[in-house]
């Protein structure tokens, strides 16, 4: 989630970078399709899905390190959050598990609650279009009738801001997290957020701090299983950060549900 960020300035831009040239692992008999790129702190950020025959067996994001290592240490804050990159996801996503697009954020000096005061990013993959995501402003308080288990909705005040009810931030939308991870007393490393709006699911969030991206080391996060997925959509099964140290470059990977055709 993203209660302020940087407004970054310039256009954005796009490349094409092969899953092959950056030395980022495939599994066995698949194909990838390489989406769009943006430039992220310098770096070519960019979407991926792979393929077996007609079926998605993943997707998702190639993250530089150098996107890690050159984001500011300060930035003013904004409000509402702009993201450091709106990136489309390939058709083959869209059309197997109905996640439209990923939109990335730098958290400087992370945000409220306490246990994620600390700099962070925050990776949306949003099933809502880039206009419905635009078009959240708050107003619609109403929280989903059921969560994924272990899961709060929490209603957090901020200083100068009041309380946001559900974590609802305008652009962005209400953010579902760990019960484990919000009522920590130690401050958060990595973890699985879930978001809604109009009381429906709309984006899984890796939520990673920049000290555990800067270990260059692999991880995996859990994905709950969410409840009333809207028509067309299908949550990721899983979710593996794959660091490959000779392209200096994360990997991350979310696996799609069986049976994911287009």
């Amino acid at each position: 989630m993203s209660l302020w960020t940087r407004r970054l300035g310039g256009p954005l831009t796009v490349a094409a970078v092969g899953a092959a040239a950056v030395g980022m692992s495939v599994s066995p008999g698949t194909r990838v399709t390489q989406g769009e790129c943006r430039t992220v702190h310098g770096a070519s950020v960019c979407v991926w899905a792979e393929l077996s025959g007609n079926t998605l067996t993943r997707f998702g994001v190639d993250l530089p390190i150098e996107a890690i290592q050159n984001a500011p240490d300060d930035a003013p804050m904004v409000w509402p959050p702009v993201a450091a990159a709106t990136i489309p996801l390939p058709e083959v996503v869209k059309s197997s598990v109905g996640f439209d697009n990923l939109t990335i954020y730098w958290e400087p000096h992370g945000h409220p609650p306490g246990p994620f005061l600390t700099p962070h990013f925050d990776f949306h993959f949003n099933s809502a279009t880039t206009a419905d995501i635009a078009a959240i402003d708050c107003a619609d308080l109403t929280k989903p009738a059921r969560l994924s288990a272990q899961y709060e909705l929490p209603d957090v005040p901020v200083p100068d801001m009041g309380t946001l009810v559900g974590l609802c931030v305008p652009a962005m939308g209400m953010h579902s997290l760990l019960a484990s991870d919000l009522h920590a007393t130690t401050t958060f490393q990595k973890t699985m957020v879930l978001g809604y709006y109009h009381a429906r699911p709309i984006f899984v969030e890796p939520m990673i701090s920049r000290a555990t991206l800067l270990e260059r080391r692999s991880f995996s996060l859990n994905v709950p299983d969410v409840p009333d997925e809207p028509a067309g959509v299908r949550a990721p099964a899983g979710f593996r950060a794959e660091y490959n140290s000779g392209a200096q470059s994360y990997r991350f990977a979310f696996s799609a549900v069986a049976g994911a055709t287009r």
